[in-house]
């Protein structure tokens, strides 16, 4: 029957093989905390992911298994899944990782790129894009947006000590001065008359 409704993405890819390529991806996820593929790899990768850190977060017998099943080299990483990301994401319902789009990493076939992190960890880069923000934001004296505020609001949530650990992120990145003798000729796209 053509043209009917696919539950998940293919990937070009038999089952036996798709399912490896999650695994490896939800493997290297949980080790590094944040990789980068391709957007359908990511968003795929993305479901089987949450399901593991549900399934971590209930910590009995059979989510071992089944977590034990999934993951390529499981004595390394149980730990770290049932204990560290488990107890991260012990007040979230879900929406434990995030997937960001970013420039196709393959220049010849221009395949739509992107980076899956896990969120409210170390390598959490909307809460490093957001301390940058407002670092700029404060140099500058100007006001925040809706936006930065929102996302503000989001990287610190669900984050132990967030406000404080977000003000010391804000702080080292001011300190960096990142793009200061840009600021002095334009501000947000605006040239300036000097």
């Amino acid at each position: 029957m053509a043209g009917g409704h696919v539950r998940y993405r293919h990937l070009s890819r038999d089952s036996a093989h798709r399912q490896a390529l999650l695994r490896n991806l939800v493997t290297s996820l949980i080790k590094e905390e944040s990789i980068h593929t391709t957007w359908p790899k990511a968003k795929e990768a993305q479901r089987v992911a949450e399901k593991l850190i549900t399934k971590a977060k209930k910590n009995n017998e059979t989510s071992r298994r089944i977590a034990q099943g999934i993951l390529y080299n499981p004595h390394e990483l149980m730990p770290k899944l049932f204990g560290e990301i488990a107890e991260r994401y012990a007040n979230r319902k879900s929406g434990y990782t995030r997937v960001l789009r970013t420039e196709p990493a393959d220049k010849y076939s221009q395949a739509p790129s992107a980076i899956l992190e896990l969120v409210d960890g170390p390598k959490d880069m909307r809460f490093a894009m957001t301390a940058a923000t407002v670092a700029r934001d404060r140099r500058l004296g100007q006001r925040h947006t809706d936006l930065t505020l929102q996302n503000v609001k989001k990287v610190t949530q669900f984050r132990k000590g967030g406000m404080a650990e977000f003000e010391e992120w804000v702080e080292k990145t001011a300190a960096l001065n990142l793009g200061a003798e840009n600021d002095k000729k334009t501000t947000r796209g605006v040239e300036r008359d000097e």
